[in-house]
C-alpha cells in the first residue's frame, strides 16, 4: 500500500490531497481549533469542503516542488483573522528547520495592527474565515524594486497581493520560502497609509513588519498568488 501522506510539499512528487490534509494536521497541532473557538472534529468539519478545491485547483498532480528554492506553493490553507487573531498566529511560525517563534514588530503601534485590512482586491472569498490561496509566489523577482511599483507589476498580471494573514499561512504551511534575501511584502493588506506589510527574518524568526512603499529593500520582495476560493 502507498502511503500518500508522504507525496507532499516537502517530497519530490507533490500530492494535493494529502498535502491538504498535512496542512490541516499541521493547523490542529499548532491549536488552531481552539484559536476558532471549536474543537478538532469542529475545525475539521469547517475546512473539510476546501479539499475537493484543493485537489481541482492545485495544479498538474505528480509535479515536482522545491518551495525553498523557487519560492512558490501550489496552494496554502488560510485562516482568517476572523477565526484567529494575528497577535496569536503570527507566533506560532518559526523559519524551517528553527525553534524560535515569529512575532510582530513593535514599529506597529498599539491597535495600528487592527487597521491593516484586505484591500477589496484582497478581500477573502466566503463568510467562514477559512479559503484556499493558490499558485503562491514570494516574489524575489521585486527584491529592489520600489513596493508601489511591485504591486502595479503584480495588478497587471492578472494575480493578487497577498494578506497578512495569507503571509502568515505561507510561513505556517511553508517556511521553507522564507530565507534570506528572498523575504516577502504582504501588500494585500492595508491601513490607508504608505504602510505595506512584510514578512522578513529577524533573530533567528519570522517578523511581521512594515516599510514605505516607496522604498525599495534588496531583500525584499512582493508576494502575490494567482487566485483564492472558497
Amino acid at each position: 500500500m502507498t502511503d500518500r501522506t508522504h507525496h507532499t510539499i516537502d517530497s519530490p512528487v507533490f500530492d494535493a490531497a494529502a498535502e491538504f490534509d498535512r496542512q490541516v494536521r499541521t493547523l490542529d497541532a499548532l491549536g488552531y481549533p481552539v484559536l476558532c473557538g471549536r474543537t478538532p472534529e469542529q475545525f475539521a468539519e469547517l475546512v473539510a469542503p476546501l479539499r475537493a478545491e484543493a485537489v481541482a485547483h492545485a495544479g498538474d498532480p505528480g509535479q515536482e516542488y522545491d518551495p525553498a528554492a523557487s519560492g512558490r506553493v501550489p496552494f496554502v490553507l488560510v485562516v482568517t483573522r476572523e477565526l484567529a487573531p494575528i497577535e496569536r498566529t503570527m507566533p506560532l511560525t518559526t523559519l524551517h528547520g528553527g525553534r524560535l517563534p515569529g512575532f510582530v514588530d513593535r514599529s506597529f503601534e498599539p491597535g495600528s495592527l487592527e487597521r491593516f485590512v484586505a484591500t477589496e482586491e484582497a478581500e477573502p472569498p466566503g463568510r467562514d474565515g477559512v479559503h484556499l490561496l493558490f499558485d503562491v509566489e514570494r516574489g524575489e523577482e521585486f527584491c529592489g524594486v520600489v513596493p508601489g511599483d511591485a504591486m502595479a507589476t503584480v495588478a497587471e498580471r492578472g494575480r493578487g497581493l497577498l494578506t497578512i494573514e495569507e503571509g502568515i499561512a505561507l510561513m505556517t504551511h511553508a517556511p521553507q520560502v522564507l530565507v534570506k534575501n528572498k523575504c516577502f511584502s504582504l501588500g494585500g493588506s492595508r491601513s490607508g497609509d504608505r504602510r505595506v506589510p512584510a514578512i522578513w527574518i529577524s533573530q533567528k524568526a519570522p517578523k511581521l513588519g512594515w516599510c514605505w512603499e516607496g522604498n525599495p529593500h534588496t531583500w525584499l520582495g512582493m508576494a502575490s498568488a494567482g487566485g483564492r476560493r472558497a
